[in-house]
Parts: structure tokens; sequence; C-alpha cells
């Protein structure tokens, strides 16, 4: 067992280097799904504050049995940062042993956030995307674009991707990155325009007061996976109609919360549900699916425990090189 006072700060420049592939992520996260139907797994809904100065502070905490691990995250979104050089949404994983309590690791919460999302958006795709999908969308081009094209890349046989964003600097960026992962890309001068034919689609606007929805669902063909991690907020409620089946992360979540991401009459499940068959996936290849998700704690607890895991390793192996 190892002691609290070898607590270790796993920086983003570590995990990192830890090269997690996609599948491995998604592996983990859908371990703890299955287990959590056997009440091995355990997830709380997230606690949610929102000062009247825009601001958006946001903890969670999920624990295993297996693997050993209760992970606890604090992150704050504040609009304001990028003002002062910050990145819009800062937070930081705390990891502990399950069983004894002891502390094991800080780990820099972006990444895992960063990681998690497009993890929980992997395993919703495998069950509701078709799997010849070879055109992406991605509306915002941020962070969890670039997450989302690693993982989505790794399950479909990906050709092109269409990128549109608020600054013409991460979305040129952001294509550079397609391009070097030999896709074609296309910086696209609309929504509409991106998203018009397209097999897959990732939304990650940055939350603010000041956000119109303006994304209209009825834009969208047949057969299409849209996984929205940005709360739904640019999306038109009166248009979520449009898809033939929705899931959202924690139906348990969901009810706990004021404001549901959807009209909780277009649900069909949640992506527990999905994991374990209890909840269909994509039923006909023209239907017109969508992944709607707060965010999983179970999702940090598997990237951490993972991460965690490999650098464990990692450094036992330079032990014994020396």
């Amino acid at each position: 067992m190892r002691q609290s006072s070898d607590i270790r700060y796993l920086s983003w420049d570590l995990l990192q280097s830890l090269q997690l592939t996609p599948q491995e992520i998604s592996f983990s996260i859908e371990h703890l799904l299955l287990g959590r139907k056997r009440q091995q797994v355990w997830n709380a809904p997230k606690a949610v504050i929102t000062p009247p100065d825009g601001r958006y502070m946001m903890a969670t905490l999920a624990a295993a049995d297996d693997p050993p691990f209760l992970a606890v995250k604090a992150l704050v979104l504040n609009p304001d940062n990028p003002k002062n050089g910050l990145a819009s949404i800062n937070s930081l994983v705390t990891l502990l042993d399950s069983r004894s309590g002891l502390p094991l690791a800080v780990l820099d919460g972006n990444w895992v956030t960063a990681v998690r999302t497009a993890g929980l958006s992997a395993a919703a795709a495998k069950r509701l995307a078709r799997p010849d999908a070879s055109v992406a969308a991605f509306i915002g081009c941020g962070v969890q674009a670039h997450s989302h094209l690693q993982a989505l890349a790794a399950l479909f046989p990906l050709t092109e991707i269409r990128a549109f964003g608020r600054g013409t600097t991460s979305r040129d960026t952001f294509c550079r990155s397609a391009e070097k992962m030999g896709l074609a890309a296309v910086a696209s001068e609309t929504a509409r325009e991106a998203m018009h034919d397209a097999d897959l689609i990732v939304t990650s606007i940055t939350l603010s007061p000041q956000l119109v929805p303006f994304l209209d669902a009825r834009w969208l063909k047949p057969g299409v996976f849209v996984t929205m991690t940005d709360l739904a907020a640019p999306w038109l409620q009166e248009s979520m109609a449009a898809f033939d089946r929705i899931i959202v992360d924690d139906l348990e979540q969901e009810a706990s919360m004021d404001k549901p991401l959807v009209d909780p009459a277009l649900v069909h499940g949640d992506l527990t549900g999905l994991v374990t068959g209890d909840a269909a996936g994509r039923c006909m290849a023209d239907e017109r699916t969508a992944f709607v998700f707060r965010g999983l704690a179970l999702g940090d607890l598997a990237v951490a425990g993972l991460a965690y895991q490999r650098a464990f390793e990692c450094s036992q192996g330079a032990l014994a090189g020396d």
C-alpha cells in the first residue's frame, strides 16, 4: 500500500507522455459502467454552483472496488479567463484508495476532462453511430475538438473533417492537426455548412451567459450521430425532436438537476444502459441519434485511475532499470 507521503502530482505533460490510446480509455470507461450495474462502482450526481457573474463551478465524485480508487474533481469555468491569458476551464482531480482512503495522486484535471469527455463520446458513438461514418464536423475547435478527433479517428474510417469556430486561429490550427493525420480538412464559414451531410458531429461551444442557441437539429441528414459536450446549450430546443434517439450520460443525475438537458420525453436511456444493453443503440441506418451529456464522474475516475496505474508502472520500470 502506498503511503500518503507518496502522493504524486501528474501534470499535463506527464499524462500526455503516457500515450494512453482511445481504445484503452474507452475500455476503462466501459469496464466501470459494467461494474456500476453490478454495484461495484458508485457515481454521485455532480454538484454545481453558478455565481451571477457567469462562472460555473462543479465537483464530481465516483468510486470503485475494481480498481480500488475514488476520484474527486473540482472545476471552474470562467468565461473571462481568456482575457487574462488563461484557459476558460481549470480543474484538478484527486485520487484516493477507495478502501483505506489514503491519497494517491493529484492529476491535471484539464487533461482528465478532455480525455474522459472524448472517451464518453466514443463509448456512445460505438453504439449510436453508423460504423461506416467517414465525415466528421466539429462546431467549436478547442481542446474537446482535438481530443474527440483522436478518439473518433480510432473508431471510424474518417476521410474528412469540417471545422467551424468563432476564432479563425483555433479553427485553422485544428484543421492542420487533422491534415497531419492524413484527413482532408475544410474550414467552414458557417455551422450549417460544416454540418451539411456530416456523418458525425461534435459540438463543444464554450458556455457563457451570452450564448444564444444557433444550431438546428432539423439541418441534419438521416443517419447522423451527434455528441454534445456543451450541455446542448447551443442547440435550439424546439429542434431536438428531430432526433430519433437521444441518450444522456446519467438518468439519475438528470433527475437531480433543476433544468434538464433536453425534454425528458425525448430521452431513450443513459450511457450505462447503452453499454450494458438495457438501452437500445442505433436500430436503423437512417436514424438521427444524439448523445447529450453533462459529464459523468465515473469517466473522470476511469481515466484518472488508468493514468495513475500507467504512471506507477512506468516509475517502477524506471527504478528496475536503475
